[in-house]
């Protein structure tokens, strides 16, 4: 069974950096694509940052470019997203998903992620 479980979530003020982590286990392939997505009360969710465990390609949504860095322990089987300078906007709920290794580019839509964790709150205080 494939589980993802985030954690690192919290309340931060303005300006302030939180590192979230996603635990995935349970894949019986080595080479999978790990993606942050984030939902906001009454908003869409929105596709953060992916990675490409194989080849370390990332993408970053142009709203936290520059802030977010996305990275992976591959021992660990781990991929961290360490979030600087966080603003009220990025308060959400913050999900990380798995798809089957998709090289050369880890797939920016939530459709391609078939495997979900149950979500981590990012609170960010003005």
């Amino acid at each position: 069974e494939v589980r993802l479980v985030e954690s690192g979530g919290g309340l931060v003020q303005v300006g302030g950096s939180l590192r979230l982590s996603c635990a995935v286990s349970g894949f019986t392939s080595d080479h999978f694509d790990i993606s942050w997505f984030r939902q906001a009360p009454g908003k869409e969710r929105e596709g953060v940052s992916c990675i490409n465990r194989s080849n370390g390609s990332t993408y970053y949504a142009d709203s936290v470019k520059g802030r977010f860095t996305i990275s992976s322990d591959n021992a660990k089987k781990t991929v961290y997203l360490q979030m600087n300078s966080l603003i009220p906007d990025d308060t959400a709920v913050y999900y990380c998903a798995a798809a089957y290794d998709q090289r050369p580019h880890p797939p920016r839509g939530a459709n391609a992620y078939e495997y979900w964790g149950q979500g981590t709150q990012v609170t960010v205080s003005s």
